[in-house]
């Protein structure tokens, strides 16, 4: 009887050391904060003679003109031990720390300065519906008639840095929610991060472009 007891035991112990081997993080993913980041990356890093003046670089966190003087409502500190302002501060720091972090990421820097070097072509391409945006905010090509073996090796080198920008996100966002960086905490991330960048991508194409929706959907903008 005693020897089946702790057969017994022991089996119930592997049964809870397997369960525990198999549970995931759940990584917390910032979306406003990731759209901000990405955004202020493009203001820093991403040149278009075009439409950008010189010296109209935004930094993270900087509004020119703004100042922090406006008057606190006491209603926010009714409630002891909680702040709607320490909240909305925590998000836009959470903006601000992930900018800076992908700033300093010297592969960063560099795909956004090839990027730059490819921008005008892409616009281009674009502007002739012969690429579109994805999903994933990478680029496809959409009509081959209209472009050249260059021009599709330009998309590919275009998706590389796109994809490694996304991948830095995601490496960026575990480190600033203080996620320890695994496989599963990075596929867990990595898809929101693309989705979001693919977001952001969107709101900035110009009339005219071919996007597609999160659902699957071709769209001229």
């Amino acid at each position: 009887m005693r020897v089946k007891f702790i057969k017994w035991l022991l089996a119930g112990m592997c049964s809870i050391l397997a369960a525990c081997a198999i549970i995931t993080v759940n990584v917390y993913f910032p979306e406003k904060a990731v759209k901000d980041a990405y955004k202020s990356l493009d203001d820093m890093l991403l040149k278009d003679s075009a439409e950008k003046a010189p010296g109209a670089v935004k930094q993270p966190g900087v509004d020119p003109g703004v100042t922090d003087s406006k008057p606190q409502s006491n209603l926010l500190n009714v409630l002891p031990g909680f702040s709607f302002c320490a909240v909305a501060h925590a998000a836009e720091n959470y903006a601000d720390d992930l900018a800076i972090e992908l700033a300093s990421m010297p592969e960063v820097v560099k795909a956004y300065e090839e990027m730059n070097k490819r921008m005008p072509r892409l616009n281009t391409l674009f502007d002739s519906a012969a690429v579109g945006l994805t999903s994933q905010g990478l680029i496809t090509v959409r009509d081959k008639t209209k472009i050249s073996p260059q021009d599709e090796q330009l998309v590919n080198l275009e998706n590389q840095g796109r994809k490694l920008i996304v991948n830095s996100m995601a490496k960026a966002i575990l480190k600033i929610t203080k996620v320890k960086e695994s496989k599963a905490a990075l596929d867990q991330v990595l898809g929101k991060a693309a989705a979001t960048y693919a977001d952001t991508k969107r709101e900035t194409a110009k009339p005219g472009w071919w996007t597609q929706l999160p659902n699957g959907r071709w769209v001229q903008k």
